[in-house]
């Protein structure tokens, strides 16, 4: 899957970060390890059930001191580059995944967990979600992209989106490189860069350009 190509790959081969997937249904009883289940109340989809899930959380939780569990859930705080920040700095985090019609609300009430989401729309599991946490997490973990400068120029490091980038060839079809970027004029490329990104914002994300004013006003 995923965790298996590329830089995740690379990350956790160069022992960067380490990603463990943890199966439910290894807590669920036997002999049919069920760990879903009718809703009550009626109603379509199924409920992932308290117990296996408790058992699961309670377990790992003896082995491993989490810094934070979180769980993946539409109702919670949509995920975004500040979170992902702060989350990087953290050293161990429990990813719970819900599934079919949700999980058995008693999981909420047993456990102190921050509910996330990664957009406003419904899919039919938590492990996306999880391994986008993942992915954004990774990155931003030291030695893990091969260029570190790389992130510094990401969408959303500075509240705006990113510029523009070209590599060869410099004239494909009639659309060139600008110009500047050709000079080796750093100021000048710097200059550039951040007027697009301004310009990028304000046409695609204006509401960027908005929370960015508002967070000035708040630390003034």
């Amino acid at each position: 899957g995923p965790l298996s190509h590329s830089i995740m790959h690379k990350a956790q081969t160069k022992g960067h970060i380490q990603v463990c997937v943890h199966n439910v249904r290894d807590y669920a009883s036997p002999p049919h390890r069920q760990v879903d289940d009718y809703s009550y109340g009626g109603g379509g989809g199924m409920v992932l059930k308290v117990a296996p899930m408790a058992r699961c959380i309670a377990q790992l939780k003896q082995t491993r001191r989490y810094d934070e569990i979180l769980l993946l859930n539409p109702s919670g705080v949509c995920f975004d580059h500040k979170m992902a920040r702060a989350l990087s700095l953290k050293k161990n985090i429990l990813l719970v995944c819900g599934h079919y019609k949700g999980i058995d609300e008693r999981i909420r009430l047993l456990y102190a967990m921050r509910e996330v989401r990664i957009g406003d729309y419904v899919l039919t599991g938590g492990e996306l979600p999880a391994l986008v946490i993942c992915d954004a997490l990774a990155r931003l973990q030291p030695g893990v992209l091969g260029d570190a400068a790389s992130a510094l120029s990401d969408s959303f490091i500075d509240g705006l989106l990113s510029c523009p980038v070209y590599t060869r060839p410099y004239d494909y079809k009639g659309h060139k490189v600008p110009d500047v970027l050709r000079t080796g004029n750093a100021q000048a490329i710097a200059d550039w860069r951040h007027a697009q990104a301004m310009a990028r914002t304000k046409a695609l994300r204006p509401d960027l350009l908005k929370r960015k004013k508002n967070k000035g006003m708040e630390d003034a």
